[in-house]
């Protein structure tokens, strides 16, 4: 997936502290957070490779190019020999790079996951308030069928699964909306003004669109109904009464495909067309309680040279945004006294700090400020626990 909408399936995350010391749109992360971060790393990781998605890593600077989805929005900067370089602000662009170049032959369909930081140097209300975040994904490469994209919304729904997020699905396709506006005749700026419109879910400014265009009769009404083609599975039928054209009634053919061969609840969102012009087939997103911004997105394109992909990414602070209240427990820590008792207690599994000091009040006040109740150390080659404070030695 990519492009603004994988980005901004990423950039909002917990609000950005503003502070004289860092740049605007970036934050620090503190141990709790960072070790939640890490955690829904994992856990993610772990499951798209289960799934048979193999991790790559591509570079954080990139040749600066005007034909970059992001370009408009990306960090740019020029390296000793003058030439211009910009900060990787999506990763889908870069993996198909890899792709062309490493895998040029296959084996395909090449299953593929990703994970790291990206850059924008925009803030907008669409991309969110951070600048730095953090983002992994998976593309699927090589394929363009039914059974593809029905794939990568059961892995979309058990990523959510797999780290607790409650959201729901929301399948699009903006080239339905596109093809029943070339089945009405529209082209130009007519056709450009209605994407927008319809886009906004605005059947007040299709209406006057209508009128300003001479647009009537069943063009007005189709054109109209395109900005309330939202909600279930009734949706495609609704889709299927508009599609007049071959192009318009294979999209709708390929989303039942898609939705029987899913077999799970999916919204469906057949207005969206203008945010999505990366997209060539079917799209999806999810929302979290509360969030007002993607979780969750991705879709089908098309790569350099016509090679069909799919995939989707999450934005790991929008998903702790989600988790908000939800941290996982921390390990206890002990505070070892010697060496010996900290590798000890560390090969039990347990989490331990070594004293730098055999200053008693010194221990017992940082204990109290670290949250550690037990104090380990070895006793003639025995490990033994005390309640922080009461070892007398």
């Amino acid at each position: 997936m990519n492009s603004s909408a994988s980005s901004s399936a990423a950039a909002a995350g917990p609000a950005p502290r503003v502070s004289a010391f860092i740049p605007e749109g970036t934050r620090d992360v503190l141990p709790p957070e960072w070790a939640q971060r890490e955690a829904i790393r994992a856990q993610l990781s772990g499951l798209f490779s289960r799934w048979g998605y193999r991790g790559v890593e591509v570079p954080a600077l990139e040749y600066a190019s005007a034909h970059h989805p992001q370009d408009a929005v990306a960090f740019k900067l020029i390296d000793s020999g003058g030439q211009v370089l910009s900060l990787r602000s999506e990763f889908t662009t870069a993996v198909g790079r890899l792709v062309r170049t490493r895998y040029p032959h296959g084996p395909f369909p090449l299953r593929l996951q990703y994970s790291g930081r990206l850059w924008l140097r925009a803030l907008n209300s669409e991309l969110g308030r951070l600048r730095e975040f953090n983002q992994l994904g998976v593309e699927l490469i090589g394929v363009e069928t039914a059974r593809s994209d029905a794939e990568l919304l059961h892995l979309a729904a058990a990523a959510l699964r797999e780290v607790g997020v409650g959201a729901a699905l929301e399948v699009g396709y903006p080239g339905f909306v596109d093809a029943v506006l070339e089945d009405a005749g529209l082209h130009g700026a007519a056709r450009a003004a209605l994407h927008d419109a319809i886009d906004r879910k605005s059947g007040a400014d299709v209406d006057l669109l209508c009128a300003q265009f001479g647009l009537g009769g069943e063009t007005r009404r189709t054109l109209h109904a395109l900005t309330d083609l939202y909600g279930g599975p009734e949706v495609l039928d609704t889709a299927q009464a508009l599609a007049r054209g071959t192009r318009a009634q294979e999209a709708v053919a390929h989303l039942r495909r898609v939705a029987a061969l899913y077999a799970g609840p999916l919204l469906f969102d057949l207005g969206v067309s203008r945010r999505y012009d990366y997209y060539t087939g079917l799209t999806f997103r999810a929302y979290a309680p509360g969030l007002n911004q993607p979780v969750l997105g991705g879709g089908r394109y098309a790569l350099e040279g016509g090679l069909p992909g799919a995939g989707f990414a999450l934005g790991l602070e929008r998903l702790m945004r989600a988790l908000a209240g939800d941290l996982p427990p921390e390990p206890e820590l002990v505070l070892a006294l010697d060496l010996a008792a900290a590798e000890s207690a560390r090969a039990q599994g347990l989490h331990a700090e070594l004293a730098w000091t055999d200053d008693r009040p010194e221990l017992q006040a940082f204990s109290a400020a670290r949250g550690i109740h037990r104090w380990v150390y070895t006793d003639g080659g025995a490990l033994t626990f005390q309640p922080a404070g009461e070892v007398t030695l």
